[in-house]
């Protein structure tokens, strides 16, 4: 049943299906190889970790239980299992954790690696079988000149297998780079661990350097040679990690293999389509005047720096911000608010980037805000989707420059001119007015009718139930009606 609403009616909801795909439990037999029981118990007796949060996917919880019982029974800690998690499961739940006085977390199945504030972290990655040797043939097929430059990079459960594909492949294709993993220190959370991670983001002019880090993957080229001119060999499926290196790596071809359907092709998505798409949200952004941020996690380290840094960012733009918590996204929650013009999401790098044509209002990355906000940064085509990147001390980072106040500039979106930095009200005018004087259609100001999500509310028609105190006459009370709902006493019978 199509709808064209971004909301549901009543009929929607009552004929509604839940697609629930079934899962089979894992033999416990395969659990302790599977689950990595060994290298779990290893890691909190060596640690002495008492109390240990086990943080699953939805499609494993299947096996929960029982993992929890085969770790339980060989450690003296208390295990358990954490529920249902706010956010994306593949960001570390450290607030759930951290309501059971959790001493670390165990993180399972597919992961986007991104730092924790305070609780370390072993990360299982689940590792699901390669054919390698297909893996090989597939790549001949893509790449049958053997001086072609490619990176091997992978899924988090299919990274296992980059290394023993690139020992089959380096013989012939002298070009071919490996890629491996690079897991962050949970333990820290200083401003250093993000200058150590993103030392590889470098001016057009350094890209010579040896040693990159995109995504956390971590990968060495020869010297003098550009990242621009190698091709990217994925090994997964289709997903959020792909989309965030396609996105971060758009200047290079991505070439994927499926593992289960043992398939090779060269990805179609075009990405200069993606990165317009991106810059009509700028663009957005910079129409807006209230602007809601809206926290997509919490366990992230750093999330409170980058909520800081975006008020500061919007105070200096002229907009008004807000700050939300609402859990897991849905048009419905954010659609209680018609105040904000724009959302902007502070959330992993894979659940940044989200397609918002089934909400309400556009919701934008950090990044894209800055872009918006910040004049001292120029749209160069680079993406970022990880806005660790964007803090002070980071290589993406670039000083706010300060809008002039009552600045002007023209929208690409309504041909109108837009004010820009701190608006500043001459001597003797009106604070309340909101008019507008036009000077001519296509000189046209555009402003916003409310300053603030109060004035927007005491200019809506209907704002609820209202007291309205005074306004109307005081009567007595009347005798109702008595009797049951069957029948009441003055109904005839």
């Amino acid at each position: 049943m199509a709808s064209t609403s971004a909301f549901s009616s009543a009929d929607d909801v009552v004929d509604r299906r839940l697609t629930v795909v079934p899962q089979s439990a894992t033999d416990a037999s395969d659990l302790p190889v599977r689950y990595e029981t060994a290298r779990c118990c290893g890691w909190i007796q060596d640690r002495n970790f008492q109390k240990v949060a086990l943080q699953f996917p939805d499609e494993l919880l299947v096996d929960a239980a029982a993992v929890q019982w085969e770790i339980q029974k060989m450690v003296t800690a208390s295990v358990f299992i954490l529920g249902d998690t706010s956010y994306g499961s593949c960001c570390v739940d450290e607030v759930a954790a951290e309501h059971y006085q959790a001493d670390c977390i165990i993180h399972f199945g597919p992961t986007c690696l991104s730092p924790t504030r305070r609780l370390p972290v072993l990360y299982v990655l689940f590792a699901q079988p390669v054919d390698t040797q297909d893996a090989a043939d597939q790549f001949q097929v893509l790449f049958p000149d053997q001086q072609s430059k490619v990176i091997l990079m992978a899924d988090t459960v299919y990274h296992h297998a980059v290394e023993p594909l690139f020992q089959r492949l380096k013989e012939s294709y002298t070009n071919v780079v490996s890629s491996y993993l690079r897991f962050p220190d949970s333990d820290s959370s200083s401003h250093d661990e993000i200058k150590e991670d993103s030392k590889d983001a470098v001016p057009q002019e350094e890209r010579s350097s040896c040693d990159h880090c995109k995504c956390n993957r971590h990968f060495h080229l020869p010297q003098d040679s550009c990242l621009d001119e190698y091709s990217i060999f994925y090994i997964g499926s289709e997903g959020l990690a792909l989309t965030n290196l396609m996105m971060t790596l758009n200047r290079c071809a991505f070439f994927t293999y499926c593992p289960c359907s043992r398939t090779g092709r060269k990805e179609t998505l075009n990405v200069n389509k993606a990165l317009m798409k991106r810059y009509y949200m700028i663009e957005r952004a910079k129409d807006a005047s209230i602007v809601g941020i809206v926290v997509g996690t919490l366990g992230v380290a750093h999330t409170q720096d980058m909520i800081s840094y975006l008020k500061t960012l919007l105070r200096s733009a002229g907009k008004k911000s807000y700050t939300f918590v609402v859990g897991k996204l849905n048009p419905a929650k954010l659609g209680n608010f018609m105040e904000v013009d724009v959302f902007v999401l502070v959330a992993c790098p894979q659940n940044s980037l989200l397609d918002s044509r089934e909400f309400y209002r556009p919701i934008v990355t950090p990044f894209e805000m800055d872009v918006a906000c910040n004049q001292a940064r120029e749209w160069t085509g680079d993406y970022v989707t990880d806005f660790l990147q964007l803090l002070p001390g980071a290589a993406h980072h670039i000083p706010m420059q300060m809008a002039v106040p009552d600045s002007t500039d023209v929208s690409l979106i309504s041909n109108k001119l837009r004010s820009m930095g701190q608006r500043t009200t001459a001597e003797g005018d009106d604070q309340g007015s909101t008019a507008v004087v036009l000077r001519s259609e296509a000189m046209a100001v555009t402003t916003v009718s409310a300053e603030t999500a109060g004035e927007f509310l005491s200019a809506r028609s209907w704002r609820g139930l209202e007291r309205k105190l005074g306004e109307t006459p005081v009567e007595k009370a009347k005798e109702g009606r008595s009797g049951i709902a069957l029948g009441y006493e003055n109904e005839p019978q």
